[in-house]
């Protein structure tokens, strides 16, 4: 007999009822080490007390409208985007897979009313994640994203990652936006390097192709700027924006320039929750925390320490690891032994820590842990590798 809850996710045994700062509570009232902030989501913790006021203050108020009328909350979060970072207008969605539809949309309705209708081809990347929509699994491309969901949406090409010489060879005149992951996430926490990044944004201004970057994971001080692309001094067309933007409550969005924007004009895309008075009050409160330089520093700053005693565990356990990869706070642990183990022996460890693809483990913490928090989370990584030896 089918569960009630279908059976699409591998669930570890664990039933977590309640969390406070980095730190998970199972039901059993054993304390777990959160390294994997619900998959960068949790991007300030556990019941951070601004989110938590922010939240109840509005719950008190409104929660929904739907956007047949002016949302204030939703203005206040799309004017604070719009004056920290390169875009001139916001859309709110619930999530990243949503941002997607809508940065798909966006790209191939610029064209077409350019009357360039034929530039519907958007490139992507080996190893990509854009959610799992019918667009986001097209632009992934992968047989474990597609397989079984056939017809797949057409206009997608799929190139190895940070090949710049297969890049600039797949330009042709169909080509209308270049969609890629700063860093990407679930393909193993690979960053682009900034000069390919350059490169890119170069490319795309001498063919007339719109970038669009997905800054899902990556974005909202993950790498310790408030975007990921800032650390390469380029900006992009469109980008697709969600996870940490929340807190923890469902919210993205999707930021876009003027220019990029023209073609979404009224009723060509909506929402029914996006941008509801619930997720805009507390998003507001993320960036207010998020986007201040003095936070910045200081996530820069604990990421030097994380990456530094990450590097000392690989080198106490060669059988275990091979090598610590990303930016700031987004790193990986590149495995020897299958990560799953890794993982399993983590949890065993009580430190919760995220698989990837290419035989890597996420580590991915709220971005206000603290050094001790550092510290003993190494701890409980070193004694799940001793368990592995």
């Amino acid at each position: 007999m089918i569960p009630s809850v279908l059976p699409t996710y591998s669930r570890a045994p664990l039933s977590f009822v309640k969390g406070e700062g980095s730190w998970l509570i199972e039901a059993d009232g054993r304390r777990f080490l959160d390294l994997g902030a619900g998959i960068a989501v949790n991007a300030l913790g556990h019941a951070h007390p601004a989110l938590v006021a922010a939240l109840t203050d509005q719950a008190g108020k409104l929660w929904h409208v739907s956007n047949l009328y002016t949302i204030p909350q939703q203005q206040a979060l799309a004017d604070k985007l719009v004056d920290a970072s390169f875009a001139d207008t916001v859309f709110f969605t619930n999530s990243g897979t949503e941002s997607c539809e809508l940065a798909v949309k966006m790209a191939r309705k610029y064209w077409y009313d350019k009357d360039q209708p034929e530039k519907t081809d958007i490139i992507t990347f080996e190893g990509s994640f854009h959610g799992r929509s019918s667009a986001g699994i097209a632009a992934a491309g992968s047989e474990k994203m597609t397989k079984g969901f056939g017809p797949i949406l057409p206009g997608f090409i799929h190139l190895p990652w940070d090949d710049m010489a297969a890049l600039e060879a797949a330009i042709t005149d169909t080509v209308g936006a270049i969609l890629i992951e700063p860093v990407q996430g679930e393909g193993g926490i690979r960053p682009l390097p900034d000069a390919d990044m350059k490169a890119l944004r170069t490319l795309c201004d001498d063919n007339d192709i719109l970038l669009i970057l997905d800054e899902v994971q990556c974005g909202m001080g993950r790498t310790g700027r408030l975007f990921a692309h800032e650390w390469a001094g380029i900006t992009p067309d469109i980008m697709m924006v969600a996870k940490g933007i929340g807190g923890g409550f469902p919210l993205g969005a999707v930021l876009a320039t003027e220019e990029a924007a023209s073609g979404m004009t009224a009723g060509t895309h909506g929402s029914t929750y996006g941008g509801n008075p619930l997720a805009c009050a507390v998003g507001s409160a993320v960036m207010d925390i998020v986007s201040d330089e003095a936070f910045l520093d200081g996530v820069r700053a604990r990421s030097g320490h994380f990456r530094q005693k990450l590097e000392g565990l690989v080198a106490a356990h060669p059988d275990i690891f091979d090598s610590v990869r990303g930016s700031g706070l987004m790193l990986g642990l590149k495995c020897k032994r299958t990560n799953i183990d890794v993982v399993k022996a983590g949890y065993d460890n009580l430190v919760i820590t995220v698989p990837a693809a290419d035989n890597v483990i996420r580590l991915l913490p709220p971005l206000n842990l603290s050094e001790e928090e550092i510290d003993e989370a190494i701890n409980r990584l070193d004694r799940a590798a001793q368990s592995l030896t």
